[in-house]
């Protein structure tokens, strides 16, 4: 007996250990944590989010793009409305028809009868200051605050993007987000979304049975504080880009402006746009669905995703890489007779004086020219595909055909064919220079981005590299160069002593060639016309310039869209924005009347400036 003695007192002290961790338990549960506390008395404590003040955007001189209104999300809580609630009552305050009442409360119950979810998002500080007076009549409902994007200018709507709800599988990849959360979904607003964003924070208020607040719980214990985001200032020349927009308005096209000297965008330009107000607030989903459909495509970023055959303006380029090549000098020259013939075919030019050297080739745009170099550039090697993949890394040393690494998302890489194409299309081995003669002139596969060409243009300014282009200048006075180590030094492979002739011929070409309709008084200004073969209509116009000719400060591309010649859209335009950057006036009025008011679009779109509008 005595051996099962000992176990008892084994056996009760257990129980008496259980006993008292379990005492433990409870009091550290019932007085200590006051989690628990929380959760018991749910029924009379809101959590309401503090959202915060996304970061403000200026531009290059600190102009305001982007700020934030107040706005107001009216919340709902099923469990906390009765029989007795006024439901007529309170549709009438809200403006709200009936049958959309019931939608979003049976909306609301189905996520949850006891949290709050958002009845109706949005709600502009005007209606909230009627709603405020009444709301205490219907329990179950109380707003919280959040702010909402404002564009004073009206501009940039494609480069600034806009601000959406985050989307359930945005919020399933990435446990910051919360229902309701706003999110950047495009342009500098999605590119940058974490540095703008801030942190939310949340406030747990006591309420009573009217749902009205009656102060913090445990004097603020859970409360977080919302940080607002990071101010961002831009490259962008806020002036340049409107006047640019007002240029191409009743167009369709691009224009895109880079400082070649820091690689900074001075404006990106995509036409038709449309006023960047329209996606923002609760109208957001109608605009969005009426601008989707329109045939006119204003949602379509032409500068980072359209992909235009360069045209004649390429023809610098091959000039550049015949020099680095050696098969080329300034005193070479070659015949035309209204183009160039290989067999029984023929490459058509207009007509002008012949034989002709470098300099005069880019001066009057020739043709033939440009056939006898891309071909002696290619037969150089012992096969056609060695000499074609030379010759093609030089392209897209030039950032052609590839992503430039701007920093806004959505941009397309463009079009420079590997051989590999070529040997699908005429077996290996069976084409020649010959065969895909058409790059010579900047035609046949190519396709680059507006994006690629000012950046292309950009390079022959720097006299053969180009600095990685971008749009965000510092975040809360902090350069993006220190930020970003993407941003650096691209060399093209050319030597920059062959820059000089093909810079001086661009210069002639303004001065008394192809782009004369670009020419400022007393100002070099570099440059290069092109006609976009487009076999869906008139073709495209476009120009490559850059100014002064030496120490540039900007450099630009301009498409417009069944322009037809590059000297009677894309040239006057780019001598404008040249002018009113370098200048800060315009000393050619006539033309300017002539563009502002050209419509190669049928039915006129005027660009608004007037914020109230």
């Amino acid at each position: 007996m005595k051996q099962y003695e000992s176990r008892q007192y084994t056996i009760g002290l257990i129980f008496l250990v259980v006993g008292v961790i379990f005492l433990i338990r409870l009091f550290y549960v019932q007085v200590v944590d006051s989690h628990y506390k929380l959760d018991a008395t749910n029924n009379v404590l809101r959590t309401v989010i503090k959202y915060p003040a996304r970061g403000l955007i200026y531009d290059r001189n600190g102009e305001l793009l982007v700020y934030n209104e107040a706005a107001y999300d009216l919340m709902v809580v099923p469990k906390s409305i009765d029989d007795e609630f006024d439901t007529l009552g309170f549709c009438k305050l809200l403006e709200m028809p009936l049958e959309d009442f019931e939608e979003q409360f049976i909306k609301a119950k189905k996520y949850s009868r006891y949290k709050a979810s958002i009845f109706e998002k949005e709600i502009s500080a005007r209606a909230y200051a009627k709603i405020q007076e009444q709301l205490f009549n219907y329990p179950g409902f109380y707003v919280q605050t959040r702010t909402l994007r404002k564009y004073p200018e009206q501009t940039a709507a494609h480069m600034l993007g806009y601000v959406g709800e985050a989307s359930p599988k945005i919020i399933k990849k990435n446990s910051y987000y919360k229902s309701g959360d706003h999110i950047g979904i495009s342009g500098i607003e999605k590119q940058y979304e974490e540095v703008l964003r801030g942190k939310r924070g949340q406030e747990v208020q006591m309420v009573d049975v009217f749902n009205r607040p009656k102060g913090k719980f445990q004097n603020g214990d859970f409360d977080t504080t919302a940080v607002s985001g990071s101010n961002l200032q831009l490259t962008l020349d806020a002036k340049l880009q409107a006047y640019g927009e007002r240029l191409m308005q009743n167009k369709k096209g691009s224009i895109v402006a880079i400082d070649p000297s820091t690689g900074e965008i001075l404006a990106l330009i995509s036409m038709p746009t449309y006023d960047p107000n329209l996606l923002v607030g609760r109208k957001r989903s109608k605009n969005y669905g009426k601008l989707s459909v329109d045939t006119l495509k204003p949602l379509f970023n032409r500068a980072l995703m359209a992909k235009y055959p360069p045209g004649s303006t390429f023809k610098s380029i091959n000039a550049l890489i015949g020099l680095q090549e050696s098969v080329l000098t300034p005193n070479t020259q070659y015949s035309c007779h209204r183009g160039y013939r290989f067999g029984s075919r023929k490459m058509g030019c207009h007509p002008h004086p012949s034989p002709v050297n470098l300099e005069f080739s880019i001066q009057t745009s020739c043709n033939a020219y440009y056939c006898n170099v891309f071909r002696t550039i290619i037969d150089k090697y012992p096969t056609a595909e060695e000499g074609y993949e030379v010759w093609r890394k030089y392209v897209t040393n030039f950032g052609l055909g590839k992503k430039t690494g701007i920093d806004l998302p959505n941009e397309l890489s463009g079009f420079v064919p590997e051989t590999d194409y070529y040997d699908r299309y005429y077996l290996k081995g069976r084409w020649g220079a010959t065969t895909i003669l058409s790059l010579a002139i900047g035609q046949g596969e190519l396709g680059f981005t507006p994006m690629q060409m000012a950046n292309m243009v950009t390079a022959i300014a720097n006299r053969g590299h180009y600095i990685t282009p971008h749009i965000a200048k510092e975040v809360n006075g902090t350069s993006i160069r220190e930020l970003d180590s993407s941003i650096v030094r691209n060399e093209t492979g050319v030597d920059p002593k062959y820059f000089d002739e093909v810079v001086e011929a661009m210069y002639l070409v303004v001065k008394q060639g192809t782009g004369t309709s670009a020419k400022i008084d007393s100002l070099e200004v570099c440059g290069k016309t092109g006609t976009v073969q487009n076999p869906h209509g008139d073709d495209h116009s476009t120009f490559i310039a850059f100014a002064p000719k030496d120490n540039p400060k900007i450099a630009l591309s301009v498409y417009v869209e069944n322009g037809y010649w590059g000297s009677r859209w894309a040239a006057p335009i780019a001598g404008l924005l040249i002018e009113e950057y370098l200048r800060d006036t315009i000393t050619r009025p006539a033309i300017e009347k002539r563009m502002l008011e050209g419509n190669l679009i049928g039915t006129a779109i005027k660009v608004e400036r007037n914020a109230g509008n």
